[in-house]
């Protein structure tokens, strides 16, 4: 008994001892540190790619399993030495960095995507501008048209300053904008057509009573065609002198009201001749007459302009022209030579009749 209880005495030491001396040298379970800036690094990659915005799903799952990999290596780290198990902790953060690497490929892919497609949508609004520039140009100056042309111009120009800065959704909305502004400029080029095919006869008849009473008379009139930029100078019903002629900025409207860029539309005659003026020399003619007046009330009656519009004045035919371009507010400008010619045949009463369009003349 006394043996055993001795010999009890002495092996328990040793065995603290050697629990001891275990513990020291027990090859603990270490943090994935390492792992941890991995997944770290790729969840920054990925936000730098924009896998947020494109890859939102993906980007959410590695997130999250970044954040439970780090709150179960953390948990591990404020246990005993011994029990610390870092399996689960090192498992989600390889996930995450695994999610991070696929959400950062997949945002890639989408922008590469997105890039292509806001390129074809731009590509497609510059064909389309194109051809409208086309048919712009192939009319008188449709102020409305051009207008919304511009927008759309101005709308082109801005998706393809936002796809060079990768912001291609804002791109294609762009794009969007600019196509929306191009269907009104059409829509505005359909109405002025459709409107010409509706007073094409009205044009062609002052045209013939003009020639009519110049061959009647024996004397001068002046005819200016708009879309074809010409005034004609006629005597006893034929062509004597043609001129080439710059027309308002708004050319291919009806005169409707003051500051509205439109040369008028009708049969009128000369009132003052002008051997000095502003441009040149310049023959002011009886705008408006009784059919403008009556249009303008009639207008102002249906809402068409507003209450508070004048009908205008002091439209002239005179020099500073030559430009090849619709630049006045309203008048008809010859080069200063024609300006010459004109002048030294017509004379106050002299008829002018003015149309957008004729299918009869010269």
């Amino acid at each position: 008994m006394k043996f055993s209880l001795r010999l009890l005495l002495v092996a328990i030491p040793i065995a603290a001892a050697a629990f001891l001396l275990a513990l020291f040298f027990y090859q603990r379970d270490e943090p994935p540190t390492y792992a941890l800036a991995n997944a770290k690094a790729a969840l920054a990659r990925a936000v730098q790619v924009g896998a947020e915005h494109y890859a939102p799903q993906s980007y959410g799952l590695a997130d999250q399993a970044f954040r439970d990999g780090s709150m179960a290596m953390a948990f591990q780290n404020g246990r005993f030495p011994l029990l610390r198990n870092y399996e689960e902790a090192d498992t989600l953060i390889q996930r995450a960095n695994r999610l991070a690497l696929e959400a950062a490929t997949e945002a890639q892919g989408r922008l590469r995507s997105l890039d292509s497609l806001a390129r074809g949508q731009h590509a497609d609004l510059e064909g389309e501008i194109s051809l409208c520039r086309e048919a712009l140009d192939g009319t008188l100056i449709n102020f409305e048209a051009e207008r919304y042309w511009s927008t759309a111009d101005l709308a082109l120009v801005t998706s393809w300053l936002l796809i060079s800065r990768g912001e291609y959704e804002d791109a294609m909305q762009s794009v969007v904008k600019g196509k929306q502004a191009l269907r009104h400029a059409v829509e505005a080029l359909a109405e002025m057509t459709n409107n010409e095919k509706g007073k094409i006869g009205i044009w062609r008849n002052w045209v013939q009573d003009t020639l009519a009473e110049s061959k009647a008379n024996a004397n001068h009139a002046i005819i200016v065609d708009k879309s074809a930029h010409k005034a004609y100078l006629v005597r006893g019903g034929a062509v004597v002198k043609t001129y080439r002629c710059d027309l308002g900025w708004n050319s291919a409207e009806q005169k409707y009201f003051q500051g509205d860029g439109a040369t008028p539309e009708g049969k009128y005659q000369i009132t003052v001749v002008k051997h000095r003026s502003k441009y040149h020399k310049a023959l002011l003619i009886n705008y408006p007459n009784e059919s403008d007046k009556k249009r303008f009330a009639d207008n102002k009656r249906k809402g068409v302009i507003s209450r508070h519009a004048r009908i205008g004045a002091l439209i002239e035919i005179h020099g500073g022209g030559g430009r090849d371009q619709d630049w006045t507010d309203g008048c008809i400008a010859l080069t200063d030579r024609d300006m010459d010619n004109l002048m030294a045949n017509v004379s106050v009463g002299t008829a002018v009749t003015i149309v957008r369009r004729s299918d009869t003349w010269p």
